[in-house]
């Protein structure tokens, strides 16, 4: 629908936002995340039930980060061409199958092996989300759609994984997977009930995975994005083993819920700002995240400061997926799909990246290193932004007769 605005010297027309086909994709990230970090709040009760370790129990979180880093590029490239709602229903159907196997799976292996196919069907969901909700709303809404698409991953951060926990609490971990499906189940329905038929691209649209490396811009986002998510799992994932030290190992549940309010609450600022300022914003999202990590490395000893630094880092990191993303559509113009693939083995590169350097970090230099060691991957970020002024993160929106420019004349 169009709504039609008159100004005294104008008349404008100003598409309203498909809000809840933009939920349904906002509900499969949410469910995605969900999935994916569910298993790190209930490790004892998984290696218990499974008869292993809790490290061994741990890398049902690894198997799911490298199905989605190993899946995500070819079965985007080869699935281009299917109705993307089509694709997405069958991706989430993917979960359904998965989780149940989990929830009464009687070994480690076969756990293991459905955390790593459920990994690979959420690298198809994050490689086609931001790509229909690109399609959903007009070039000038792009930012604030992305932003109400991508909105699950914060929201999943901040109550969705403590309500799992809290949920494997009541009725055990495998009726929470079996939950899990029944949710997944649920937003099948909604997804074909809401969802316009998006066609995927013809033969002679599609834009091979290569190419997406030689479009102006491209890689100074795909670096950034790395660097960016590298640190941010790099300290999240040992936040525990970063407080204990200081005295504050009791408190890491109320760090991490200052840390989630924080990143709503960064939500609803991009939402409304994106679309003008995705510059100022992004800059602003890697220089406020490196203060807090200073902050913390000379003040982690003071609660007061830990839980500012938190804050901030919350303020930080909410919009980030929003602002990247953005900037990666409009760099890749009509090669969003081919993009978002890289993007995506990128994103998960960095969580595994970061889960890898930390723990090698923790073991040999001990808890401090942590946030040194993210403060300069995100000075390195900072910097690729701060040089990108002309394609990858421009102070102005391309409009659609650059970005097709760009897709047809990389160099």
């Amino acid at each position: 629908m169009t709504l039609v605005q008159q100004g005294p010297e104008e008349t404008r027309s100003v598409q309203r936002l498909p809000l809840w086909s933009l939920l349904a994709l906002t509900a499969s990230g949410f469910l995605t995340i969900m999935l994916e970090t569910m298993p790190a709040g209930i490790l004892p009760e998984m290696s218990q039930g499974l008869g292993v370790s809790e490290s061994a129990a741990g890398q049902f979180v690894t198997a799911y980060a490298i199905g989605s880093i190993v899946g995500a590029i070819p079965i985007i490239s080869s699935t281009m061409g299917w109705p993307r709602r089509r694709l997405l229903a069958g991706a989430l159907a993917g979960y359904v199958a998965t989780s149940l196997v989990v929830a009464v799976s009687p070994s480690f292996a076969l756990t293991l092996g459905a955390r790593f196919v459920a990994g690979v069907f959420a690298g198809v969901v994050w490689g086609i989300v931001a790509g229909i909700a690109g399609r959903l709303v007009g070039d000038e809404q792009r930012g604030r759609g992305l932003t109400i698409a991508l909105a699950g991953t914060p929201i999943a951060l901040a109550v969705g994984t403590p309500a799992g926990t809290l949920l494997a609490g009541l009725i055990g971990w495998r009726f929470t997977f079996v939950a899990m499906a029944v949710f997944a189940a649920a937003l099948i329905g909604w997804v074909l009930a809401v969802l316009p038929a998006l066609p995927g691209q013809k033969k002679g649209e599609r834009t091979p995975v290569r190419r997406v490396f030689t479009l102006p811009g491209l890689v100074p986002v795909l670096v950034t994005a790395v660097l960016y998510v590298t640190a941010h799992n790099l300290l999240y994932t040992y936040i525990a083993s970063f407080l204990a030290p200081v005295g504050l190992g009791g408190a890491v549940g109320a760090v991490l819920m200052v840390f989630g309010v924080a990143s709503l609450a960064s939500l609803a600022v991009t939402g409304a700002l994106i679309d003008r300022h995705l510059r100022t914003l992004m800059v602003l999202s890697c220089a406020v995240f490196a203060a807090a990590m200073l902050a913390l490395g000379f003040l982690a000893g003071s609660p007061l400061a830990v839980y500012a630094s938190a804050t901030a880092w919350g303020l930080a990191f909410g919009g980030a997926a929003s602002l990247l993303q953005t900037a990666m559509m409009n760099a890749a113009g009509t090669a969003v799909d081919a993009a978002q693939a890289v993007m995506v083995t990128g994103w998960n590169i960095g969580i595994a990246g970061g889960g890898i350097a930390g723990g090698v970090l923790l073991g040999s230099l001990g808890s401090p290193s942590l946030g040194w060691a993210t403060l300069a991957l995100l000075l390195g970020a900072l910097i690729i932004v701060l040089a990108g002024r002309r394609h990858a993160f421009p102070p102005r929106r391309p409009d659609r007769a650059d970005r097709a420019a760009a897709a047809i004349h990389p160099s």
